[in-house]
C-alpha cells in the first residue's frame, strides 16, 4: 500500500493543518514542501501533502504551481485529489480559489467539484451557502480588512462565481441532515442543471463526515482542512490503507528551542504578550530593517540568550503599525524585509543549535522552511486544532510547529513543545 490521497494546499501552515486532521483520522501523512526533486526519498505514506505558496500570487502562477503538483501527485499513486485553501475562503475576485480549481478540474476530466471550508472545532461553519467565524458572518469579522485577501461577501456562491466562469450552486444543510445519498442525489442534479461548482453546508464535524462519504468517488474534492475529516473512512473500506495504529508516531528531538512569529492576528499577538512576560524576547520592525538592522547580531544575542526554554523573537504588530510600516515601505517590501530577516534568523540560529522550533504564520512558515532547506515533514499528534507536531525532511531533522496566525490558545508557544517529539 503506497499514497492514495494526493492535496494540495497553496499555504504552509494551511498544509500542515490539514495533514493534522489526516493523521488524526489514521492515515500517514507526509508533507512536502513544493514539487519535490525526483531524488528526494519521500517516506511512505497514505496521503501526501504538497504545499505551494500560492495563495496570494498571480492566479496563472498558482495555476501553474497547482497542475505541476497535480502531475507529481498522480505520478506517484494519487487516486483522489484534494485541493486545501483556508477556511475563511480566503481569495479576491481575481482569485486564486476559482482559476485553481477550474485548471485542476479540467486536467482530470471532472464535470463538478465542490468547494466546503467549514472547520467547526475552530469555529468556521457554512449555513445557506453564508460563511460564519464564530457567531458572526465572515464579512463582519476582522477578515473583513485583511491587507491581501479581505473579505467583505459572506456568500460563498458569490465570492465563487465571481472568479470562474462555471455555474456555482449549493448544498443547503437541509440535504446535507439527510445524508450521503441525499447529497449524491443533490450532486447529480447540480450538474445536470449545468453547474461546475457545489458550495457544501456543513455547522457540525458529523456534517463533514456525511460529506466525505458522499465525496467517495469524486476526482477532485476542494476545501478547508475539514472537508478531509470523512475520506480516510472510504479508503479503508475499500481496502486502501490500513487501521491507522502509529500515524502520529514521531522520533524525539533534542536541542534549543525558538519561537519565531511574524504573523499578525489577534490570535498571535496575545500569544506573544503571554510568552513575553516568560521568556527572553526580541523584536524586530520593518522600519529598522530597512535602516540597515544587523540581523546576525540579533541571532547572536538570541543564541546567548537563557536556554532553559525557548526563546521568541517576532516581528508581528497591531493593525494601526502595520499599515504605518506598508505607507512608509510599500506593502511588498515591508513583508519581504520581515519574512527575509525572520528567516535569516532561523537560518543562523539553526546552524547554533536550536533544534526546536515554532513558526507563527503562513507567509513566515514558507520562508523560514525554505531557508532550512526543509524538503517535507513527517506530521505527528495535534498540538492544537490546526497545528500538528512535525519532524522535517532535508538537511536538518528539527521538531517544528508550523501555525496559521489565528490557530493556538494563548500559551501556544509554550505548550506546544511538550507536545512536539
Amino acid at each position: 500500500m503506497g499514497m492514495v490521497l494526493g492535496t494540495i494546499a497553496d499555504d504552509f501552515t494551511g498544509a500542515t493543518d490539514l495533514c493534522n486532521t489526516l493523521v488524526r483520522q489514521g492515515m500517514r501523512t507526509v508533507q512536502l514542501i513544493d514539487v519535490p526533486d525526483p531524488s528526494l526519498p519521500v517516506p511512505d505514506a497514505d496521503a501526501v501533502t504538497i504545499a505551494l505558496k500560492s495563495r496570494t500570487i498571480p492566479a496563472g502562477e498558482a495555476v501553474a504551481q497547482s497542475l505541476r503538483a497535480l502531475e507529481w501527485l498522480r505520478a506517484n499513486g494519487a487516486v483522489q485529489i484534494l485541493f486545501k485553501y483556508c477556511s475563511t475562503f480566503d481569495s479576491t475576485d481575481r482569485g486564486n480559489i476559482g482559476p485553481v480549481a477550474d485548471a485542476l478540474m479540467d486536467a482530470l476530466g471532472s464535470r463538478l467539484t465542490v468547494e466546503c471550508p467549514a472547520f467547526p472545532e475552530t469555529g468556521r461553519t457554512i449555513y445557506k451557502g453564508h460563511l460564519f467565524v464564530g457567531d458572526a458572518l465572515l464579512g463582519d469579522t476582522h477578515m473583513r480588512h485583511h491587507p491581501l485577501t479581505p473579505m467583505t461577501d459572506s456568500s460563498l456562491v458569490r465570492v465563487l462565481q465571481a472568479q470562474t466562469p462555471r455555474r456555482v450552486g449549493l448544498v443547503d444543510h437541509a440535504v446535507v441532515a439527510k445524508g450521503a445519498d441525499a447529497v449524491r442525489s443533490r450532486l447529480v442534479e447540480l450538474e445536470r442543471e449545468g453547474h461546475g461548482h457545489a458550495i457544501l453546508d456543513a455547522i457540525a464535524d458529523e456534517d463533514l463526515m456525511v460529506l466525505g462519504e458522499a465525496l467517495a468517488d469524486m476526482p477532485l474534492v476542494t476545501g478547508g482542512s475539514g472537508i478531509a475529516m470523512g475520506l480516510p473512512r472510504n479508503f479503508r473500506e475499500r481496502g486502501l490503507i490500513g487501521e491507522g495504529g502509529g500515524a502520529a508516531g514521531l522520533p524525539a528531538i533534542a536541542g534549543r528551542e525558538l519561537v519565531i512569529a511574524g504573523s499578525c492576528s489577534a490570535a498571535t499577538l496575545g500569544q506573544i504578550d503571554h510568552m513575553s512576560a516568560r521568556r527572553p524576547t526580541f523584536r524586530l520592525s520593518p522600519q529598522e530593517l530597512a535602516n540597515g538592522h544587523d540581523v546576525a547580531r540579533t541571532a547572536g544575542e538570541i543564541l546567548k540568550a537563557d536556554a532553559d526554554g525557548p526563546v521568541l523573537v517576532y516581528a508581528s504588530a497591531s493593525g494601526e503599525e502595520v499599515a504605518a510600516a506598508q505607507a512608509a515601505l510599500g506593502r511588498e517590501r515591508a513583508g519581504e524585509l520581515v519574512e527575509n530577516a525572520l528567516a535569516e534568523i532561523a537560518r543562523l540560529c539553526v546552524e547554533g543549535g536550536v533544534r526546536r522550533l515554532v513558526v507563527a504564520g503562513g507567509e513566515t512558515s514558507g520562508a523560514v522552511v525554505r531557508a532550512l532547506g526543509i524538503s517535507g515533514l513527517r506530521i505527528g499528534a495535534q498540538i492544537d486544532p490546526g497545528v500538528p507536531a512535525c519532524v522535517s525532511i532535508g538537511r536538518h531533522e528539527l521538531a517544528l510547529a508550523l501555525k496559521s496566525g489565528n490557530f493556538g490558545g494563548v500559551d501556544f508557544f509554550t505548550r506546544a513543545f511538550e507536545v512536539m517529539p
